[in-house]
């Protein structure tokens, strides 16, 4: 069934940032990450019967993994995506006419992208900025209907069609929406992180802030069953490390596993290799029969025009930094891939379109699959809008790893009267702690998420506005 969203007009768009601080060294790919800066958004929408209201979004502004090029510092890395959300602004608000909110989204989707390339921006980096305003917007749009984000998706209140995907002309991408049902709650897949502890015997300096220090620490306070390997491409290391981590996780009854390659791997021939290493082991048959998928093994570079049949013959294969566009997902089934991320800093209506795509694909036998993964989401907007999101498509279980990282909205330097906010306003999600922090709440290894179904997108409470730093103006020299 066409659905044809409510029209209305972007007002006003503005960009902060704010400093976190990372409780543990996080390893992933080619960068070690100790801080970062997490950008907020808040726009406000105006419909044609004058009701007017704000909405927000955050998301940490990740270095190497957007652009791995080892010749951009980490700063370099944030003022890229600084640039793209300025020019996302730019663009949204250079256009005052009403139109739905996936109508926004598609008017400057391919624009946005095209104006990264000229100025040497990938097209991760440039759908950065439009992932952060679609959500910002897509909240205020709630907040004015009093909607929750559950009930406007499943009416497609966004408006949601088929104009930038025509592999699925003839889909009814209304009546899928409308078939989604949310969960109460959703399993946690903890990350275990290249440099990540595990055991105490890697402790060399303990931080003593109550939180898990190790992955035995892991198992024994969060109750998680699901856990995320992160492999380095370098075998005997990788082999090594798999096989500690593997003696740690035969405590977890059902214990279930899947590898991110993070883009390690030479090429898929390599990759292979590597996992008929891992399952000739006989130290890791069982670790290698727990293992569900494994995650983006090869440089994006080249992963779209590799074929990965041999190694998806043996486990399934997820592209992630290679689902830089709305075409991407379609050319990786035609190599082998069956799956592919959701990550809301790509876009939440790319998650939404790709397992639309998974579901007229899937027959009576699932195929095409889709994973949640974490880019460090931190407590409040950015870890609830994601949660939202992958429950709505109806995912079981998400990585969740900013909450392992990062010390709660202390570590986000976020004021104790904004913790207490967002405790108070989604009962269930969080924890107080001393000293007027809050933290994820991970209970028996799952979140509660039942309070995420309020009016607006996923959040009763907001940041401290006024107290947010203005986002900062890059360097010129940098695109």
């Amino acid at each position: 069934m066409a659905i044809e969203g409510p029209r209305f007009i972007v007002r006003t768009v503005e960009l902060f940032e704010r400093p976190v601080h990372l409780r543990l060294p996080f390893r992933f790919g080619v960068v070690t990450l100790t801080h970062c800066p997490q950008a907020f958004v808040r726009a406000q929408v105006a419909l044609p019967d004058g009701r007017a209201a704000w909405g927000g979004a955050g998301e940490l502004m990740a270095p190497k993994w957007f652009d791995k090029n080892l010749q951009l510092t980490n700063e370099d890395n944030f003022d890229q995506l600084r640039h793209a959300l300025l020019a996302a602004r730019q663009a949204y608000l250079s256009d005052m006419r009403a139109d739905t909110a996936f109508g926004h989204f598609a008017r400057h989707h391919q624009a946005l992208i095209d104006l990264g390339a000229a100025q040497g921006r990938n097209a991760l980096v440039s759908c950065y900025g439009p992932a952060l305003l679609d959500r910002a917007i897509l909240d205020a749009l709630c907040r004015a209907l009093g909607l929750s984000f559950y009930d406007a998706a499943k009416s497609n209140t966004a408006g949601i069609d088929a104009r930038l995907t025509p592999d699925l002309a003839g889909f009814d991408v209304g009546d899928f929406l409308a078939s989604l049902s949310p969960a109460p709650s959703i399993e946690v897949r903890h990350t275990v992180g290249l440099l990540d502890a595990i055991t105490a015997v890697d402790v060399r300096e303990p931080v003593n802030d109550g939180l898990p220090e190790t992955l035995a620490d892991v198992v024994s306070a969060t109750g998680c069953r699901w856990y995320k390997l992160k492999v380095s491409g370098q075998v005997d290391a990788d082999m090594e490390r798999l096989t500690r981590i593997a003696a740690v996780l035969r405590r977890v009854s059902d214990a279930r596993i899947t590898l991110d390659g993070n883009e390690q791997f030479t090429d898929a021939q390599a990759a292979a290799a590597f996992w008929r290493r891992v399952m000739a082991t006989p130290a890791l048959h069982q670790l290698a029969e727990q293992v569900k998928y494994i995650e983006q093994p090869l440089a994006r570079a080249i992963a779209l025009d590799s074929d990965v049949g041999a190694l998806a013959a043996m486990r399934p294969v997820l592209i992630d930094e290679s689902d830089d566009t709305l075409q991407a997902f379609p050319r990786a089934l035609e190599l082998g891939y069956t799956g592919v991320s959701s990550k809301q800093c790509k876009g939440i209506y790319r998650s939404l379109l790709n397992a639309a795509r998974c579901r007229q694909r899937n027959g009576s036998k699932a195929v095409c699959f889709m994973s949640a993964e974490d880019l460090t989401t931190q407590a409040g907007l950015a870890v609830q809008q994601d949660l939202a999101l992958v429950n709505l498509i109806g995912l079981t279980h998400v990585e969740r790893n900013g909450h392992h990282y990062v010390n709660g909205f202390a570590g986000q330097g976020a004021s104790p009267t904004e913790a207490a906010a967002f405790a108070q306003a989604q009962v269930g999600l969080y924890e107080p702690v001393e000293g007027g922090n809050v933290r994820l709440h991970v209970q028996a290894g799952r979140l509660d998420l039942r309070s995420l179904a309020a009016p607006g997108f996923a959040a009763s409470a907001q940041p401290d506005w006024a107290s947010l730093p203005t986002l900062r103006k890059p360097t010129d020299a940098i695109p």
